[in-house]
């Protein structure tokens, strides 16, 4: 499911959701109704007594939607594989506020796989923000560390927060700027 929308649900049960754009965790309780916003990327956008909630994909059967399976890898994998699987990954993370994914936005820097035993692989990513104070930063790593931690074979992730060099509208692709209106 992508894009806006209006839903109505009800929680069937209590789940921790991020209030946007502070970034904190609260308990919403069972019972609880409120509306869908935004359905993005597998992670939900909530309406509820005039604030908005961040809802995690794993979270998604508290407001009667399906959790999104693992991504499937080919079998005998190569790092490219893995590689476009992350990316693919990557673009379904989205700031709650921005209806753009974080590659698109040009939030993703670096990614990098390293084989380990087993056929196990290690990714270092190094993303930024499109603000340093953004109350969001730690819940968009959470997500991106979560998204690709899910594929097979991946480990261990590490996702580091850097702002050097400094985000600017020239790093969002240009689908994002036309997107946006920024394209001129």
């Amino acid at each position: 499911m992508f894009g806006h929308t209006n839903e109505p649900f009800i929680l069937v049960r209590d789940l921790y959701a991020v209030i946007i754009p502070a970034g904190e965790r609260l308990l919403l309780r069972e019972g609880t109704s409120g509306f869908i916003t935004q359905a993005l990327g597998g992670s939900f956008t909530i309406y509820i007594e005039g604030n908005l909630f961040r809802v995690a994909g794993s979270d998604a059967d508290a407001i009667g939607k399906e959790i999104e399976p693992p991504p499937e890898i080919p079998e005998n994998a190569s790092n490219e594989d893995i590689e476009k699987v992350i990316w693919d990954q990557l673009k379904t993370c989205y700031d709650p506020e921005i209806p753009i994914n974080i590659v698109d936005l040009g939030l993703i820097y670096r990614c990098e796989i390293t084989n380990k035993d087993n056929l196990k692989r290690e990714v270092e990513i190094d993303m930024t923000l499109t603000a340093p104070g953004c109350g969001m930063g730690d819940i968009l790593v959470e997500d991106a560390k979560d998204k690709v931690e899910i594929i097979p074979t991946i480990h261990n992730v590490n996702v580091e927060l850097v702002f050097d060099p400094p985000w600017s509208q020239d790093m969002m692709s240009d689908e994002a700027k036309l997107q946006t209106g920024m394209m001129y």
